[in-house]
């Protein structure tokens, strides 16, 4: 296997992925119907204009389309001191207990690392609120830990009997919608900025390309013989960071956690020419499971991708042999689901060991989003978009979306 020059990929300046996006353009609200937003269809860089609904018909036969069924959790919560401040906080992944599904289901307390809004003005006070749930008051604590970098260890502690974290969050938290919607979270956001598939709940963020299915449409692929899977990336905050420095070598990719049930991996097995990732997470988290295959075949069982790993493992090991790997893994240790994290950023230089096809919104400018769209389909990705800008189509989370074919 050839590998790229690391340094070459390190060195891309980030301001060749710039593009002048109008605020206007940056869709504030979605479509009354999702499948009626548009779709770019791009065959090997033939463009055409379609609708969503239309997919069906746009797949290559035989296709498997893979999910990211995370369900966006209402992460953000908001504190009034009695001075009148307020502090909002902004829980980004589970620290005690560390597993997302067991942190949901936790009583009396738990600990997040958080984001804090207005830091300067809470110093060593516990913060608390109170709401009925279920018809009973309870009282929520926020206590401040430890600080790292730019987060914070946060302990919640809530009073109430059998009221779970999960309870927590719906009666005390908001729905994130993404910062460049420059609004406030509204009620129906609850329902649109879910996917119709939503189902493990941890992300700060929809994965948004799959904001434009119906049933009708996952009905329509099913009556054509396309193929359907599912996986579980937890979309993180830094998924919104552009890229602030000059050179990409210097960004660091933030870490977010997967699921991929054994099934899941041998349906991806079985279809390997014909994978079609629905999303940019979808697309991390599929390409990360060839690197992860490849640490376990080599002894290693530390299921973490590091954001430079890929530019750096020279293996001839084929991808249905590191699939292969996992598969060993997980019946050797009784398990059905593998649990890993990854931090890799595809960037272009990349060579896609999984992924054949992509669907996908259109991106910020300077985003790892549209670093990965360019090592997908080349400097191919200016002439999309600017065909994208011309034809009217909605950018980033509740815009439009495109299908991504090299066939």
């Amino acid at each position: 296997m050839m590998l790229p020059v690391i340094e070459n990929i390190k060195n891309i300046n980030i301001e060749d992925y710039n593009y002048p996006l109008p605020n206007e353009r940056i869709a504030k609200y979605p479509l009354t119907k999702r499948d009626d937003s548009k779709l770019l269809v791009n065959r090997n860089g033939v463009f055409s204009t379609k609708i969503f609904k239309d997919l069906p018909s746009e797949l290559p036969s035989k296709s498997l389309l893979v999910f990211n069924n995370t369900k966006v959790i209402q992460a953000r919560m908001l504190f009034q001191k009695g001075t009148g401040a307020h502090i909002e906080i902004f829980c980004l992944e589970p620290l005690e207990p560390n597993d997302y599904q067991l942190v949901f289901q936790k009583t009396s307390f738990c600990i997040w690392k958080c984001m804090v809004g207005n830091l300067k003005k809470w110093k060593t006070e516990i913060l608390s609120k109170s709401c009925l749930i279920r018809g009973e008051r309870v009282d929520l604590y926020a206590e401040k830990l430890k600080t790292a970098a730019n987060t914070h260890e946060i302990k919640f502690s809530w009073s109430g009997e059998n009221i779970t974290f999960a309870d927590v969050l719906e009666a005390f938290g908001e729905l994130p919608i993404p910062p460049y919607l420059n609004r406030a979270t509204e009620e129906s956001d609850k329902t649109t900025y879910q996917t119709v598939y939503s189902k493990i709940k941890g992300s700060v963020a929809a994965p948004t390309a799959g904001l434009h299915f119906t049933d009708s449409v996952l009905d329509n692929l099913s009556k054509v013989g396309i193929g359907r899977c599912e996986l579980t990336l937890h979309v993180g905050a830094g998924t919104f960071q552009p890229v602030k420095t000059e050179k990409i070598g210097e960004h660091n990719m933030h870490t977010e956690v997967i699921e991929v049930h054994k099934s899941a991996i041998l349906q991806i097995k079985a279809s390997l020419e014909q994978v079609i990732a629905v999303g940019t997470t979808s697309v991390r988290t599929l390409e990360s499971l060839y690197y992860i295959g490849l640490r376990l075949a080599s002894g290693n069982e530390d299921l973490f991708v590091s954001q430079w790993e890929p530019y750096m493992s020279k293996s001839d090991i084929q991808v249905e042999d590191a699939l292969n790997a996992i598969l060993v893994f997980l019946d050797a240790n009784n398990l059905s689901v593998l649990h890993a994290s990854t931090q890799i950023i595809i960037a272009p230089g990349y060579e896609f060991k999984i992924v054949k096809g992509l669907i996908t919104n259109f991106h910020q400018p300077k985003s790892t989003l549209l670093l990965l769209l360019a090592a997908f389909i080349g400097d191919n990705w200016k002439q999309m978009y600017d065909y994208a800008l011309a034809g009217g189509f909605r950018f980033l989370s509740y815009g439009d979306s495109s299908l991504l074919l090299k066939v």
